[in-house]
């Protein structure tokens, strides 16, 4: 069976591929696929061979699954198209971080490509969508990342927040409630012992954050 590049399951599986390639949790199995897209192994599987079919993906037998070159261009399409989207809904229409990733999944199967270069080109070419995850170029070209984790940065340190890597609601929501967002500059001032929560100093206030959530932020160092 030939698969559509095109079609929503096909981009859900390279995209949700290359997240988890991209935060370090290769190699990737079918199983963390199936369970990342809450489907049956077996449906997992049946994809991952049809994908390697069409070179898409490099996959051997019970062993780990790759992204190859064309796989990788079409998911970083994929996940130009939402985290454009993202943005779109968080600057121009005023919906909150915390509910525009289900709006975006849905919307990125069915924007055209002409219309898409339009909401780009509105919203300025952004590099960076509302979470702070870099958005690939029009050509699928994607910037190195430099940023850092900001737990167990040293006390002292002095970073701008730059990412945050889990968007899940609860923890963008938590992140309000602590006023803290992408730009933010912060300080690390201490930590209590026992891998208790980090003391920051974020807009001239202090802050207690939890360790899950110090895990999820990436920042990128503020030299005096």
């Amino acid at each position: 069976m030939v698969v559509s590049p095109t079609s929503a399951a096909v981009q859900d599986y390279l995209k949700v591929l290359y997240l988890l390639e991209s935060r370090g949790e290769a190699p990737v199995t079918i199983s963390a696929l199936g369970e990342r897209l809450d489907v049956r192994p077996a449906s997992a599987s049946a994809m991952v061979t049809r994908l390697a079919d069409e070179g898409l993906v490099e996959h051997a037998r019970y062993g780990d699954v790759r992204l190859t070159g064309d796989g990788r261009r079409l998911a970083l399409a994929v996940v130009r198209r939402h985290r454009l989207l993202e943005t779109l809904l968080v600057r121009e229409l005023g919906m909150s971080w915390d509910e525009v990733h289900d709006e975006a999944e849905a919307l990125e199967h069915v924007v055209s490509e002409h219309l898409l270069e339009h909401i780009a080109a509105k919203l300025g070419e952004p590099t960076r969508d509302p979470h702070g995850d870099p958005i690939p170029s029009a050509d699928c070209v994607l910037a190195e990342d430099l940023t850092q984790v900001l737990e167990g940065l040293p006390v002292g340190t002095r970073a701008r927040l730059v990412r945050v890597l889990d968007t899940t609601p609860e923890l963008l929501a938590y992140l309000d409630e602590l006023g803290i967002a992408p730009g933010d500059e912060l300080e690390i001032l201490g930590a209590e012992p026992f891998g208790g929560s980090l003391r920051i100093l974020v807009r001239g206030e202090e802050r207690s954050l939890g360790r899950l959530a110090a895990q999820a932020l990436t920042v990128e160092e503020v030299r005096s």
